[in-house]
């Protein structure tokens, strides 16, 4: 397993004649502009690939696929099709399947991925049950364009309102494609109608100990292999044991040395943490220390990539984004253990369990849209980053199971650190969580920022959410370089703003 065939695609389909326009990505990657003429319909298609653009594509009688990602599941897949049909990557195994059920194919799909089908007159979007590729269109009567970046969009022609995606702001007429859903658009018309293909588990189960910490290991360890191949993986490594056990589990996957990465900032480090994991299973380690004035400049560039207005998202991932960006060197395949915290209840710390289970339904109900898992992330460094504890059967797993087994003996995510017990020391296994974010220092820095340009306390968290949505504007609607933004000019700008509307609030 190389990187995917394509990490993003930039698509217009016309009724007749029309064009592509030359939307610009975060992510790094090569090129390649096509043209397929189906039934009078024509579609333009500019790939963003890793060296194979043809692996993204595929053509059938009457139909064309444009596919971004890849699949974690195709033996499976292979099972139900028809005998003698033998696709040779995962674009033609997704227009065999959609040949074979349809858009109902989605279903059964265990991917990352963002897909375009083109067939009898309609155009379907779909992505993966998460969204982990987002996915952005605007469409109208005869005309319907679609992005993997919202960015590549803003100087498509306007499209009509659609009641079945979500607008984004400050672009009109574009929407995103809702996680686990696939969009059926009638090319003629524009008329646009959604179809569910996952939702996250609402009932819990209740397993014996044993038997959900196997499952828990079991599940995890093959979403682990889906996603390393032969080639060494790379594993972000923050010594928590979310990450941790994605460590352990791929070094064990391989029989031999992994590579592993940590990230830390002169305000703060987990480096002596991730060390000890590293020293037990034996990886190739290395240690990026990336100074808080760096971090902060990188602002722009996680909001740039992430296309999100959410600032406690945005401080999430800031290290990811810092991290890639200073990596550098040739593309690589990246685990990461982040995500965990949502179905277990991570970042939950008291011992009620209706309360956690409460935390992690609305979690579950509110993570779309947010755009976190994003492989523009790691994409902005020319890399392809993965997410094991959101590959679907984990999901689905970890949502399900009830709260006690997730809380248990005094401890955070008990089902997860009893299933790693035999991988990883002791002192990973019982060490209470801490945030990315937390153990980089990014929170505390950012809100240094703010108090040092006159925000006072009260008002931190409103002024976070202003500076997002102000490099927002800039990155993304008005398509500015991220390296032209200054940071700290605009948190001064959003500072003065709330001194003088506000000035309680500042």
């Amino acid at each position: 397993m190389t990187l995917p065939a394509a990490i993003g695609f930039l698509t217009a389909v016309h009724r007749g004649a029309g064009q592509v326009p030359q939307g610009t990505f975060a992510s790094l990657g090569h090129r390649a502009d096509t043209r397929d003429d189906i039934d009078g319909d024509t579609l333009f298609t500019s790939l963003l690939h890793t060296g194979a653009p043809e692996g993204a594509r595929a053509r059938g009688r009457g139909s064309a696929l444009v596919f971004a990602g890849e699949l974690y599941n195709q033996g499976e897949l292979r099972s139900v099709l028809p005998r003698g049909t033998d696709p040779a990557d995962d674009a033609g195994l997704v227009l065999a399947l959609f040949d074979h059920y349809d858009l109902h194919a989605f279903r059964l799909l265990n991917g990352r991925f963002a897909a375009l089908v083109h067939t009898a007159g309609r155009v379907v979007l779909a992505t993966d049950h998460a969204g982990s590729v987002p996915l952005y269109l605007t469409a109208a009567p005869g005309r319907v364009l679609a992005a993997t970046e919202a960015k590549a969009l803003r100087d498509a022609p306007g499209g009509r309102p659609l009641a079945a995606a979500r607008p984004v702001r400050r672009l009109p007429g574009v929407h995103q494609v809702p996680a686990g859903t696939v969009l059926e658009i009638a090319l003629g018309t524009g008329d646009c109608t959604a179809h569910r293909t996952w939702t996250p588990q609402l009932s819990r189960r209740i397993l014996p100990e044993k038997e959900a910490v196997e499952a828990v290991r079991r599940s995890l360890e093959r979403a682990v292999r889906a996603r390393t191949g032969q080639e060494t993986p790379l594993v972000v490594l923050s010594g928590g044991i979310d990450s941790s056990s994605v460590a352990a589990l791929a070094a064990l996957g391989r029989g031999g040395p992994i590579d592993t990465v940590s990230m830390g900032t002169d305000d703060a480090d987990e480096f002596p943490e991730a060390r000890v994991v590293a020293d037990h299973i034996g990886s190739t380690h290395s240690e990026i220390t990336i100074t808080t004035a760096e971090l902060l400049r990188r602002l722009p560039h996680a909001v740039r990539a992430a296309e999100s207005l959410d600032p406690d998202i945005i401080e999430y991932l800031l290290p990811l984004t810092a991290l890639y960006l200073r990596m550098g060197g040739a593309g690589r395949r990246i685990l990461t253990g982040y995500g965990a915290d949502i179905p277990l209840g991570g970042m939950h710390r008291e011992d009620r369990l209706p309360a956690l289970d409460t935390a992690l339904s609305h979690d579950m109900a509110t993570f779309d849209g947010l755009n976190e898992m994003s492989p523009v992330l790691s994409g902005v460094g020319g890399h392809w980053s993965t997410h094991p504890y959101w590959d679907r059967e984990v999901l689905d797993l970890l949502v399900s199971l009830e709260a006690g087994l997730k809380r248990r003996y005094g401890q955070d995510k008990w089902v997860l650190r009893a299933a790693m017990g035999d991988l990883l020391p002791a002192q990973t296994v019982l060490r209470p969580k801490l945030g990315v974010h937390e153990g980089s220092g990014t929170t505390s820095s950012f809100s240094r920022l703010l108090t040092g340009a006159g925000v006072g306390e009260a008002g931190v968290h409103h002024a976070k959410r202003l500076v997002v949505q102000e490099l927002f504007d800039e990155v993304v609607v008005a398509g500015r370089d991220p390296d032209e933004v200054d940071t700290a000019q605009t948190v001064q700008l959003v500072a003065d703003r709330l001194a003088r509307s506000s000035p309680v609030i500042a």
